[in-house]
């Protein structure tokens, strides 16, 4: 799996990971024999939150024994984000995970305690070895702004944003923002929300016609397309090994600059809305 510097974080992190929404509706020993089956493929990126039910435990099932393969990061509530609030919101994520520590710890989204009081929280956590480096989720660019003044310049190592093909309000600013500073992107439910293009839709057409020269997928093209940026990761959720193993396979695949620019065209980025759209 193609690996890439994660923001400032000395570590370079898998391109394409695992996001755990939801994963806790399913199956258990399915969504862990899912997990461990990314793992198994280089996917050792793994994405979850403390708003995520219990993906945590989740998580925690299939990471153990290989913890160090892994680069794990779980996400804050704002309600939650309060400096002592934070601290012990990771240590409540700690203790579902069963590990010692986040590689990358995340506000899910602004709120309203004063980020100086989230960032002192995460750089007590960091101190303390408990987390190696924190982020920011669904942050438009005026929070990313407060951000980086509230936090010291290169203390961000990513945003979390959401990104597929039908939503791509993040190309406007936000992603051009965040390399600039140095900051990863990641996109969340890269295939969408129960919405993926359909075979019988134009831009269905297109990705179908791509998979094809390529013995692909069009869920594999949609994951190259929007992994091209240097600054950008990815983290579908797999429901299966199976899943798991046909996202994995977008690893290797490098669209010509042809297939880009019909994809490019098929799913228009649009205007620049006036919020960030988020889940």
């Amino acid at each position: 799996m193609e690996q890439r510097p994660f923001g400032p974080v000395p570590r370079e992190v898998a391109v394409i990971g695992q996001g755990t929404w939801y994963i806790d509706d399913a199956h258990r020993p399915t969504a862990v024999a899912a997990l461990r089956r990314g793992l198994d493929l280089g996917m050792t990126h793994i994405d979850t939150a403390e708003m995520y039910g219990d993906a945590e435990t989740v998580v925690g099932e299939a990471i153990a024994g290989r913890r160090d393969d892994v680069f794990l990061v779980s996400k804050v509530l704002p309600s939650n984000a309060s400096l002592a609030g934070t601290v012990a919101a990771c240590e409540r994520s700690l203790a579902r995970l069963r590990t010692d520590r986040l590689d990358c710890y995340l506000l899910h989204w602004p709120g309203s305690h004063p980020l100086e009081d989230t960032f002192a929280g995460f750089e007590r956590l960091r101190e303390q070895g408990k987390i190696l480096s924190w982020g920011v989720s669904n942050f438009d660019v005026p929070n990313l702004e407060a951000a980086w003044k509230a936090g010291g310049e290169g203390r961000i190592a990513c945003n979390q944003v959401l990104y597929h093909l039908e939503e791509r309000a993040i190309e406007h600013a936000v992603q051009p923002w965040c390399e600039d500073h140095g900051v990863a992107v990641v996109a969340y439910s890269p295939f969408g929300h129960g919405s993926f293009p359909g075979p019988r839709t134009s831009g269905g057409r297109v990705l179908d016609e791509v998979a094809a020269n390529h013995g692909a997928t069009a869920r594999q093209v949609a994951l190259r397309f929007l992994a091209w940026r240097p600054s950008t990761f990815t983290i579908p959720k797999a429901s299966s090994p199976e899943h798991a193993a046909d996202n994995a396979s977008a690893g290797p695949l490098r669209l010509t600059e042809d297939e880009f620019m019909r994809i490019d065209a098929a799913f228009p980025r649009g205007p620049r809305p006036r919020h960030l759209p988020m889940l």
